[in-house]
């Protein structure tokens, strides 16, 4: 009887999704972060270990394994909201998910692909590059060497398997069907840490070159073939990996002062801006003229957008980017349930609205809820703060 009631409220829920009354009063930014860092530490406790669950399952009623591509750039999202809300318990968090990348690091270096219930356990490009994130923040937060060695493998493992034109071609997840990835240029800005942590210039020109080989695939009007996880066809791009790809084009030229990589970020961010609703929503896929492809909307990809536009405003000095990134984090806003008194749930960010559509259907991952914190964090702090990995 249990079983049966708890996937009636799942029904219900999916029920009012899709009559768009699944959304709720909001409260302030400050207690919408309070309510997200609570549930990723949830996440982590779910676990068997010290990383962070892939994701909460609402139609199984379960917590997805450890992910440590995610649990890497989780970590200066925790690290940055100790700072911003002064609880030491968010560090202590993050530096044992750190701990724990160091501990499941692959032999070679890299990171392995999927969740650590995933076999085989193979090093894969992109999960290697976000984790390059938390290592990063973990030997800024410490010195320990042990985080430094850890850097430097997972970089150093990097550098080897690029492509002398700057793409990562090898070591593609096998949980998708990419056969090149526009979207690695988030790798790219992995390996941007990776420099301003130990000087190392080769990190920062293997970001280049990838950067640049990402570049000369673009259309004119800025759309990126091959930035979709797991279709060969281009005939659209899931709204998370186009923010993905935004976002490293944005940090390297930052980074390298090349204005070509800013004008690419800045074409992609006008025509999502233009793709936005009035609700402050993004389509879940855009199609190669970069209108809306689907009814749906990628939770996540609204608060990766918002963190783009308003790390534009901090670049540029152009204050027109942050109304865009203020509408959808007002509308994420309005996606998390503070109110329930399901502990899986409370706080936490779902993958698509609604709940039932195409991208992680049915999950709370926690990408969605880290991405949400960062744009909040981002918005709400003074105008030069340093934004998260």
């Amino acid at each position: 009887m249990k079983h049966l009631l708890w996937f009636a409220q799942v029904a219900l829920h999916a029920d009012r999704d899709r009559l768009n009354a699944g959304r709720h009063p909001t409260r302030t930014p400050q207690e919408h972060l309070a309510a997200a860092a609570q549930w990723l530490l949830r996440a982590q406790q779910a676990t068997d270990d010290d990383g962070v669950a892939h994701s909460y399952d609402a139609r199984r009623n379960r917590w997805i394994a450890s992910y440590p591509e995610t649990t890497g750039y989780v970590i200066p999202t925790l690290c940055d909201y100790a700072d911003y809300g002064g609880d030491p318990r968010y560090r202590d968090a993050a530096l044992r998910m750190a701990r724990w990348e160091v501990a499941v690091q692959q032999p070679d270096g890299g990171v392995r692909a999927g969740t650590m219930a995933t076999r085989p356990a193979v090093s894969t490009v992109f999960n290697t590059g976000q984790v390059l994130f938390g290592l990063e923040r973990a030997l800024r937060e410490t010195g320990e060497p042990l985080f430094r060695d850890a850097l430097v493998r997972a970089a150093d493992w990097l550098l080897q398997a690029q492509d002398p034109d700057g793409c990562w071609r090898r070591f593609q997840s096998p949980l998708t069907t990419t056969r090149r990835a526009t979207y690695n240029t988030r790798t790219a800005f992995g390996l941007v840490r990776a420099y301003q942590a130990t000087a190392d210039a080769r990190y920062l020109q293997a970001a280049d070159r990838n950067v640049a080989w990402a570049l000369s695939t673009a259309h004119a009007n800025g759309w990126l073939p091959d930035n979709c996880l797991g279709r060969h066809r281009d005939d659209r791009a899931l709204t998370h990996t186009i923010a993905y790809a935004l976002r490293g084009f944005l940090e390297v030229g930052a980074a390298t002062g090349n204005r070509g990589y800013l004008d690419q970020a800045r074409r992609m961010a006008r025509a999502m801006a233009q793709a936005q609703a009035a609700d402050g929503s993004l389509p879940g896929y855009c199609d190669p003229q970069w209108r809306g492809a689907v009814a749906w909307t990628c939770v996540t990809g609204n608060s990766q957008m918002a963190v783009n536009w308003l790390r534009l405003a901090q670049v540029d000095g152009d204050e027109r980017w942050i109304a865009h990134a203020v509408a959808a984090n007002r509308y994420n806003m309005s996606l998390q349930h503070l109110a329930t008194a399901n502990d899986n749930v409370r706080g936490a960010l779902k993958g698509s609205h609604p709940l039932g559509a195409a991208y992680m259907p049915w999950r709370y991952p926690n990408w969605a809820t880290k991405f949400f914190m960062d744009a909040l964090m981002l918005e709400t702090r003074p105008p030069n703060a340093a934004p998260a990995g």
